[in-house]
């Protein structure tokens, strides 16, 4: 027997990421409640074991996507070009991820956090095009998931 809510969660998640895919955004629960025909509750009840299994991050609401990995829910610094649409990204790792996930090539949009300038990142299917930059990470990745947003 599988375990409660999980036929629920693969569609609550399919519905997330097809939603942000087709947008550019995270949906809100009455956004996938209304795609999949089911109530708010159950939909906000799946949107907390998505989060409790690190597929979602959830603002304090419990209904807000903050995060999406790769995608940010929210409007971020680092913007990633895929053809006429736009998507945000909360950190480098990510920016690289969203083309991976789209299997597209795609264009990155951020800045040198020391010096302010802009850099942009061109990055097809078979990865990153060569730009002198260097990503940092001020946190271990075995300590992102302690306050993932920061990270």
């Amino acid at each position: 027997m599988s375990a409660p809510g999980t036929e629920l969660d693969g569609l609550v998640r399919q519905t997330v990421y097809r939603h942000v895919v087709e947008t550019t955004r995270a949906p809100g629960v009455a956004d996938v409640s209304a795609a999949l025909g089911r109530d708010r509750t159950a939909i906000r009840d799946a949107y907390a074991r998505l989060f409790a299994r690190r597929v979602l991050v959830l603002a304090a609401d419990g209904e807000t996507i903050v995060m999406a990995p790769p995608f940010s829910g929210v409007a971020a610094q680092l913007r990633k070009q895929v053809g006429a649409k736009e998507y945000f990204a909360n950190c480098s790792w990510d920016a690289l991820g969203i083309a991976a996930a789209l299997r597209a090539d795609a264009v990155v949009h951020s800045r040198c956090e020391q010096s302010g300038e802009p850099l942009i990142i061109p990055v097809e299917r078979t990865g990153p095009g060569p730009v002198p930059c260097v990503a940092h990470f001020a946190v271990p990745a075995a300590r992102w998931w302690a306050d993932i947003v920061y990270t």
